[in-house]
């Protein structure tokens, strides 16, 4: 296929503006345009692709600069107070994604309808949070629009039955009881009511990409393509889309990178919990004993949710460690204050395991690496998605129980995990088949690999001749 019939078939990527998001799709839009050539136009507001840009996580500049960045006009953030004593709740600061979202349709409408007057077909990948952004396309004969999937298949399966009054089968486990938490707490009334808004224009939509792989999440992926949910709609699962690696001249300059350089092969717990939720103070205080107390080396990533803007400086909350507690454990531990290269530290060879809530994101990127996971849900599809790492595919170990979301985890529980993970046998037996899966998924990357034969067929069915049609159900 030629690059003249590429360039009349440009893809117009439109993210949810959360990190975890924008970090997704930006993966999306650098393969894309790396692996066939086909230009790619990244569409968001002026200030999230200020962020995404600033936060290229692991990868290369060069396939960066292929990507057009589209700002479209909203009305300025207006973030709220930071709440740190929220932990089990979508915090406030992602009111103001929300908000952002909800005034995107008009100027994309008009972006849209611009750039398709240009060309044979305009293609849209839209984050499955902004079917709303997109709901014009239906209006448009050359434009399709298909859902880029962040949560992993085994969480939306489980909505998606469920939705429906069906109970939810476990096909890789159906004689093994596994416990799947209920809904209750990890979706807020107002997170409820912005996912409803995406429902309707589903109908609309040609098709689903999902960043997963056949080979790690096949049965929940049938579950997904089954008439009932999907009616006939295609689906291709390309993923998981992990960086590549930074320019080795870059990676030297890097200060985590070269702490990390001085410990020894899978010796180091990374901890992280994202940028959606903020601990309380009484929290950071018991997980920074428990790490103390593992004697385990760590790099601790602590830095306070998100806000809408994450270029306002003004009244940014600075987490508060134990007195004297840098001091104690330097040499052994690390705190990162400001953005870590998580994609870099995850595959550097010192790092032995990952506690983390569970985001999809962080999960694949750890999957990726071969790193095991210590599981922390703390919010919407993590409670879920904890349960198919640590009950599914065994290649993590629970520190919070999701049954115990309200109580505040002590330092001994925590001290207890980390150890077993990094420094016992039944650590190291994860830990191989960690190893296990990430060989799996990279050889399902290669070419002739089951998710390469699956983007395949994607950038074919997109660039097809203009003669054949997609109905829009």
């Amino acid at each position: 296929m030629g690059q003249a019939n590429h360039d009349q078939v440009p893809i117009l990527m439109v993210p949810f503006p959360a990190q975890s998001h924008l970090n997704q799709l930006l993966q999306f839009s650098c393969l894309i345009s790396s692996y066939c050539g086909i230009s790619v136009h990244f569409i968001a507001s002026a200030i999230h692709n200020r962020q995404t840009k600033s936060r290229i996580n692991g990868l290369n500049p060069q396939d960066i600069a292929k990507i057009n960045f589209h700002d479209l006009p909203i009305p300025p953030f207006v973030s709220p107070p930071p709440n740190p004593n929220s932990s089990n709740k979508f915090p406030a600061q992602l009111q103001p994604c929300w908000d952002a979202s909800m005034n995107l349709r008009k100027p994309f409408s008009e972006y849209l309808h611009e750039i398709s007057e240009k060309c044979k077909r305009v293609i849209v990948v839209h984050d499955i949070m902004m079917a709303s952004v997109v709901e014009d396309v239906a209006s448009i004969h050359n434009a399709e629009s298909y859902a880029f999937n962040v949560f992993s298949a085994f969480y939306l399966a489980s909505f998606a039955t469920e939705a429906k009054g069906k109970p939810y089968p476990i096909p890789q486990h159906p004689k093994e009881r596994i416990n799947i938490p209920s809904f209750e707490d990890c979706l807020t009334d107002e997170f409820s009511s912005f996912e409803a808004l995406q429902y309707k224009p589903r109908r609309h939509r040609s098709g689903n990409i999902h960043n997963t792989c056949r080979l790690l999440e096949g049965p929940y992926l049938d579950i997904l393509a089954s008439e009932d949910i999907v009616k006939k709609r295609k689906s291709w699962a390309i993923g998981p889309i992990f960086p590549a690696k930074l320019l080795s001249s870059q990676r030297q300059s890097n200060k985590y990178l070269a702490w990390l350089d001085k410990h020894g092969p899978k010796s180091v717990m990374y901890v992280a919990f994202g940028t959606t939720v903020s601990l309380s103070d009484e929290q950071i205080k018991e997980l920074a004993l428990g790490l103390e107390q593992s004697k385990v080396k760590f790099i601790w990533s602590l830095r306070d949710a998100d806000k809408g803007d994450v270029f306002d400086a003004a009244e940014v909350r600075r987490p508060q460690l134990p007195q004297g507690f840098e001091e104690r454990v330097e040499g052994v531990g690390m705190v990162v204050r400001d953005w870590a290269p998580q994609p870099e530290i995850l595959a550097h060879p010192s790092i032995g395991g990952f506690l983390m809530p569970c985001g999809w994101s962080s999960c694949i990127e750890s999957i990726s690496m071969g790193v095991p996971i210590a599981a922390w849900p703390m919010l919407g599809d993590q409670p879920r998605t904890a349960v198919l790492i640590t009950d599914i595919l065994k290649i993590g170990f629970v520190v919070r129980e999701w049954a115990k979301r309200k109580e505040i985890v002590k330092a001994s529980r925590i001290e207890n995990v980390v150890r077993i993970l990094m420094a016992s046998e039944e650590g190291d037996q994860m830990r191989k088949r960690a190893e296990e899966f990430a060989a799996t998924v990279r050889m399902a990357n290669q070419p002739g690999g089951v998710s390469r034969l699956e983007l395949d067929s994607f950038i074919a069915h997109i660039t097809r001749p203009n003669n054949i049609v997609v109905s829009k159900i």
